[in-house]
């Protein structure tokens, strides 16, 4: 900060696992963007977040359920109110995936994300506008990084091979790697599954009579026992004749 600006109070926030560049990296980048771009803006705040809630915001804000890399909400300043030029997002974890798919360090990705941020806190839109603003900001970071700009032509959505899962809530959310692979596995599982036929049960006309085979073995006839017919015997009488 020179001896001739404004003090520029930055509130920095995390909320995320992964650890964020703060004031002692991004301080004088900050500052500069603002002696550049909004000289009478005398604060703004910075926080780092994880995936999950940068879904919930972009859903909440934006209407669409995916995470990204960076949200701006630039601020309606009151006349006579402390001059807040807005508030900056950033995910780490995509800010991550990122530096890795362009080969550089993660605070060099976050740079040029607070970069992009600061440019759509003071009005800038490159979904509107004629290419001034990715212009502008490969100036920047030329002038303020003494870097070449990271290249914002190369797709920054959904990494190939990722899938769109539905959660119990009815939301739906993008899954890459493992969860995909599970995701593909299931539907493929689901897809070959054979449909279980109910069983009508048939009338008893329709029933088919059992045909030849192994004929039933028939019971043994039980022996009955005849009855014994007991033998009559004679008895003499015996007397005295007279």
């Amino acid at each position: 900060m020179t001896e001739t600006s404004k003090p520029f109070t930055v509130d920095w926030s995390s909320r995320s696992k992964l650890r964020g560049p703060g004031e002692q990296s991004l301080g004088k980048l900050l500052r500069g963007l603002r002696d550049r771009l909004a000289p009478e803006a005398q604060g703004m705040s910075l926080t780092y977040v994880d995936d999950r809630g940068m879904r919930k915001l972009n859903r909440e804000h934006r209407g669409k359920n995916m995470t990204t890399d960076v949200l701006s909400f630039p601020s309606s300043v009151e006349k006579g109110a402390f001059p807040h030029l807005g508030d900056v997002v950033i995910s780490l974890p995509t800010a991550e995936k990122m530096a890795k798919k362009f080969g550089v360090s993660r605070r060099r990705e976050v740079e040029m994300l607070v970069i992009h941020a600061f440019l759509h806190l003071c009005g800038q839109d490159h979904e509107t506008d004629g290419g001034e603003m990715m212009a502008l900001q490969a100036q920047l970071e030329r002038e303020l990084l003494d870097e070449e700009p990271l290249a914002m032509s190369l797709k920054r959505g959904r990494k190939p091979g990722s899938k769109v899962k539905k959660l119990k809530d009815g939301s739906r959310v993008v899954v890459t790697g493992r969860a995909a692979a599970a995701l593909v596995r299931r539907e493929r599982v689901k897809k070959e599954k054979p449909v279980k036929v109910r069983k009508v049960a048939k009338p008893k006309d329709e029933i088919p009579k059992r045909g030849p085979g192994r004929p039933r073995k028939e019971a043994a006839p039980v022996a009955t026992k005849r009855p014994v017919r007991r033998r009559r015997v004679a008895t003499s009488r015996s007397g005295v004749l007279g």
